[in-house]
């Protein structure tokens, strides 16, 4: 991926993946020092690396014994390309006794914080303490380095916390340098992709949206381009670069529901036809949704129609443009790095050796066939909004928080209903008005997007209830709104937030006095796990 000329294409980190629960998070703090990186399968062949150009490879840890049956491999040759390698924990061990070295089961484990000792001179440890805080996540260890080796680091558990063969070019440690625990993990990281590999941090977002483009411009030529618009960050990030990259040639689908948040379906129109001079085509289809879901109450069911129908509204689209005679030849998708790892499904052992798209999840109708293109799936989701930025995608969008593909319908407890729709829309633009203003006062203090405290997701769900309440001298049954904010990172774990009283006061004053049809405002104080972040 060259960002910068010839010199860029030989700066790729390859990070070879055993199963880490850490490997998205090596990959990512490579790019934290500017560096292009990879995620690779770990069994890839050692010729197959070397047409991949690496400057430098780095192997990931993983959750097996490297003595078990089905324990993950590396191709030996691939440490024997010359090419800088340095391996953590798991990769520590496979790179020991694929060597010669050998590893034993410890009596002892050691998980969590540890304090390393230097054992002299390190190129890979530099100038870093002789005693230092690590991260530990292991029971085996190498009890004995390879030819050529020398011990750099042990604890009291642990004889051989780092070892390195500079004549080599091999390093490797038995902790996790990549984690924020590790107090210089990130300055040990920066030693071996600068010091000993000879790298530059050049790999910057100043010049990735005219690489894009470019890219975008050649393989597409004069045929078009068909884009789902949904109005979130990934999709608005490609029709984005579409437009700068093709303008008209890409048609912008925006299939509007009738199941968004107030005022979204104007910002979307107003941002693609007014900023970006792109084919853009919004989706009344508000009525014909309406007619699918009346009456309908589980939610696995409203989840179907609404995926259903949204395909197709949106191959009718496409037909109509084939007819009207501009046939469509790619299918552009804001498909990203994370979701095409994950897509892979680990399915062999933890490895990420079946790396896809989620193309095959869109359910082409009998005869209809794109060809994609997916310009933003070597990209994680904060480079992502990065880019936004620098197209002029306005911070509304670029910052949106997540919001699921069926909309308020999974916010509506129990059928959907033109009047319950209303209710969630109003009491759900309260929610956000106040809680964007709480995160930008916390923004403003801590200089910080998404600081300690911040939500990062927040919301109103109406339960299929109504509740007795007191509205000047007369008895009210009506319905009560659920105020749901979390702080998270990654929605894979997540805390309600600890917002302040005077700020959940604001919250539920202005819902019950300016949302006819509410009379009670509750907050769900549910971490995930045991729930979920969305009610349905």
């Amino acid at each position: 991926m060259a960002l910068n000329g010839n010199d860029q294409v030989q700066q790729k980190v390859l990070v070879l993946d055993f199963g880490a629960q850490y490997g998205q998070l090596i990959a990512r703090r490579v790019r934290d020092l500017r560096v292009y990186s990879e995620i690779v399968a770990c069994d890839a062949p050692a010729a197959e690396i070397a047409a991949m150009k690496p400057s430098a490879i780095i192997l990931s840890g993983g959750p097996a014994s490297v003595y078990a049956e089905d324990a993950p491999k590396i191709d030996p040759e691939v440490l024997e390309l010359g090419v800088p390698v340095l391996g953590f924990c798991y990769g520590h061990q496979i790179m020991a006794v694929t060597l010669g070295g050998e590893v034993a089961h410890s009596e002892v484990g050691e998980y969590g914080p540890a304090v390393i000792s230097r054992s002299g001179a390190s190129e890979l440890l530099g100038d870093t303490p002789a005693e230092q805080t690590v991260w530990m996540s292991h029971r085996d260890a190498v009890d004995r380095v390879p030819e050529g080796f020398t011990v750099t680091s042990k604890t009291d558990v642990c004889p051989v916390a780092s070892m390195e063969c500079p004549e080599r070019k091999l390093y490797s440690t038995q902790f996790h340098p990549e984690v924020r625990h590790t107090e210089h993990g990130q300055e040990i990281l920066s030693n071996f992709l600068f010091n000993i590999c000879g790298l530059e941090p050049t790999w910057t977002m100043d010049n990735l949206v005219e690489q894009k483009v470019a890219e975008i411009r050649e393989k597409v030529g004069d045929d078009r381009v068909i884009l789902a618009l949904s109005g979130g960050v990934d999709s608005s990030v490609v029709a984005a670069l579409g437009a700068r990259a093709i303008g008209r040639q890409m048609t912008c689908v925006f299939v509007n529901h009738g199941l968004l948040r107030k005022g979204e379906p104007e910002q979307v129109e107003e941002v693609f036809t007014k900023q970006f001079d792109v084919d853009f085509i919004h989706v009344h289809a508000e009525e014909r949704y309406a007619a699918l879901l009346d009456g309908v109450t589980e939610p696995e069911e409203k989840r179907r129609i609404i995926g259903t129908q949204f395909w197709n509204e949106f191959f009718a689209v496409a037909k109509q443009l084939e007819e009207d005679g501009r046939p469509v030849k790619y299918l552009a998708q804001g498909t990203i790095y994370p979701d095409i790892i994950e897509s892979g499904a680990r399915k062999t052992g933890g490895k990420a050796s079946t790396i896809k798209s989620h193309h095959n999840l869109i359910p082409f109708p009998e005869g209809v066939h794109f060809d994609l293109i997916e310009p933003l799936d070597h990209f994680f989701k904060d480079e992502v909004r990065a880019l936004g930025l620098a197209l002029g995608l306005p911070e509304h969008i670029v910052y949106r928080q997540p919001f699921p593909g069926p909309g308020l319908a999974i916010r509506i407890i129990g059928a959907v209903s033109p009047e319950k729709l209303e209710i969630l829309k109003n009491a759900d633009a309260i929610v956000r008005e106040e809680l964007d203003a709480y995160n930008q006062r916390l923004f403003e203090e801590t200089g910080e997007r998404n600081s300690e405290h911040s939500c990062w997701q927040y919301f109103a769900v109406l339960p299929d209830i109504r509740s007795v309440g007191v509205m000047g001298d007369e008895r009210t049954y009506a319905r009560p709104v659920i105020l749901r904010a979390v702080e998270s990172s990654d929605a894979m774990t997540a805390d309600w937030a600890k917002l302040p009283y005077d700020v959940l006061a604001r919250i539920s004053g202005r819902i019950v006095a300016e949302v006819p049809g509410v009379n009670r405002v509750a907050y769900d104080i549910t971490s995930k796990p045991p729930a979920t972040i969305e009610w349905e």
